[in-house]
């Protein structure tokens, strides 16, 4: 089918058409309490296709040190058809495709739950997110209340890639203008909790010279702390970031909005945590995963205080666990705790708040300690591992 038209100067429309004030609308996206509902589902607008002109740009603004996403040919030498995507491009890529449906009210992240990576990202890839909503707590008619989502991302085939729980502070509509509805899903929600994970990987040796000689499955054993020397300070940069990314929240990268908020929040914009954590994860990566061949999740992880334009943040690891995977001679488990300080050097905050600065802030009360202002994050990860020996 053809389609042929003739084009109406847009001077004659205008003068035609009288203005009515009735008439105007303010479309509003995200969900307040009151319109997140225990088993809704929502389906994400729009997607996001992966390139590698994208994906390296990415693992390069946030420091990534592993070859994996930045070296095509050390990829396929792993086992891999191609480049993969940082696990913390498809992460962000994928919560902020829901932002628009399931946290765009929201007033606070309060965490992240049970991360998992089921699927490696090429370039090509394109992801689409749903949400269902699992729990809803209401604190009372003058309290914001808290939500339990869970997310997944899948590729073009409908294959989980990732898919994670996290929990959401968002307060009650009142007098507010109601948001606009989302589409009926029509299809059945895609969670996979199997936690399969199957990887083509090789088990031989790499092209020597691309890594440091220090982060092997050998290297790391229990108690082991690792303060990573660099730290990065962010600029007023983090707010086109955010929308590289899709996070269509305006107290990322809107001054008015942001500075119209109450209590601490109000003021500058905040950085979109999902931004902290990669920058953070890429300052401790030459240290802690340069020969990790696959980041299998993150267990727990809390934005513990918020990071404005101008800060600067750094990265201490601590290591909470090595396991050898039975039948599986290349590669062991690393399970270790990333955590994020701002304001300080790593090596100062681990010399002023000692062995407190590992301790979860939401355990501070009960342990009768102070929280800590200099912190800003603390996660949980699980990362496979080459050995040296193989």
């Amino acid at each position: 089918m053809s389609v042929s038209f003739t084009l109406t100067s847009q001077a004659e429309i205008s003068c035609d058409v009288p203005i009515d004030l009735e008439k105007t609308r303010q479309p509003q996206y995200g969900r307040y309490l009151d319109e997140l509902e225990p088993g809704q589902v929502f389906e994400h607008p729009r997607g996001f296709t992966f390139t590698t002109t994208n994906m390296l740009e990415f693992a390069r603004t946030f420091m990534q040190a592993n070859p994996l996403y930045l070296n095509s040919q050390y990829a396929r030498e792993v086992g891999f058809p191609d480049l993969l995507a940082s696990p913390q491009m498809v992460f962000n890529v994928t919560l902020s495709l829901g932002v628009q449906n399931d946290s765009e009210k929201a007033i606070a992240n309060l965490g992240y739950y049970q991360v998992q990576f089921l699927r490696p990202v090429y370039p090509g890839d394109t992801l689409r997110a749903f949400t269902k909503v699992l729990e809803r707590k209401d604190r009372g008619p003058d309290k914001p209340g808290i939500t339990l989502i869970r997310t997944v991302g899948v590729n073009q085939n409908d294959a989980v890639v990732l898919q994670y729980d996290r929990k959401i502070m968002v307060g009650w509509r009142g007098d507010r203008l109601p948001t606009t509805p989302a589409p009926k899903v029509a299809v059945e929600f895609p969670g996979d909790r199997s936690g399969l994970v199957e990887l083509p990987l090789t088990g031989g040796k790499v092209a020597p010279g691309l890594t440091g000689p220090n982060t092997y499955f050998e290297d790391f054993a229990p108690g082991d702390i690792i303060v990573h020397a660099n730290g990065r300070t962010i600029t007023e940069e983090h707010m086109a970031l955010t929308y590289a990314v899709g996070n269509s929240h305006p107290l990322h990268f809107d001054r008015i909005f942001s500075s119209a908020l109450s209590g601490k929040m109000s003021g500058e914009p905040i950085v979109y945590g999902g931004l902290v954590f990669a920058w953070l994860e890429g300052l401790a990566s030459r240290d802690v995963s340069e020969h990790a061949v696959w980041e299998l999740g993150f267990t727990e992880g809390y934005h513990t205080q918020p990071a404005f334009a101008g800060d600067t943040i750094g990265a201490l690891s601590r290591i909470l666990a090595v396991e050898d995977i039975p039948g599986v001679a290349a590669y062991g488990l690393v399970t270790l705790q990333l955590i994020g300080v701002k304001n300080i050097s790593a090596a100062d905050a681990l010399k002023k708040h000692g062995a407190d600065l590992f301790l979860k802030e939401d355990a501070k009360r009960t342990l009768g300690k102070e929280k800590i202002t200099d912190k800003i994050f603390e996660i949980e990860r699980r990362l496979l591992v080459m050995r040296r020996s193989c």
